[in-house]
């Protein structure tokens, strides 16, 4: 996984075996819920065991996170066509948030790779396994 920045040239950002975590930010997010994101994207046991059963963390396994700001997650489409991102945090309340999730994840000795905060990113992902999950907090 690999993240490459606006000039389409720059490797920003690369792990090998681990996660990819899209972190939006919402208005009402705060400290407690990047907290929260910590320890739930540490401990998730969705990596594959040596018999392929999902019981594993990427603490488990060694494994490492690449952490992209994405705030089109908040993307509404529920009116028209076009979509609004009236939901996401300004970049001056999500940036902060965005670092602390890194931060804590650096904290519990997972290897942490980021994309640009605001940047155009060109995100490339090898899916290997089943589990795409959207995690609130």
């Amino acid at each position: 996984m690999s993240a490459v920045g606006d000039s389409g040239e720059a490797l920003v950002g690369s792990i090998g075996r681990g996660l990819c975590v899209f972190v939006g930010v919402t208005h009402d997010d705060g400290p407690a819920e990047a907290d929260r994101l910590v320890e739930k994207v540490a401990g998730l046991r969705i990596m594959g065991n040596v018999d392929g059963v999902m019981d594993l963390s990427v603490s488990d396994i060694g494994g490492a996170v690449l952490v992209v700001s994405q705030f089109t997650l908040y993307g509404d489409t529920s009116r028209g066509r076009r979509p609004t991102w009236s939901a996401a945090a300004r970049s001056d309340h999500a940036e902060p948030l965005v670092e602390r999730v890194v931060a804590g994840l650096r904290e519990r000795d997972i290897e942490v790779a980021v994309g640009v905060f605001g940047a155009d990113m060109m995100v490339e992902i090898l899916n290997d396994g089943p589990a795409t999950l959207m995690l609130e907090t």
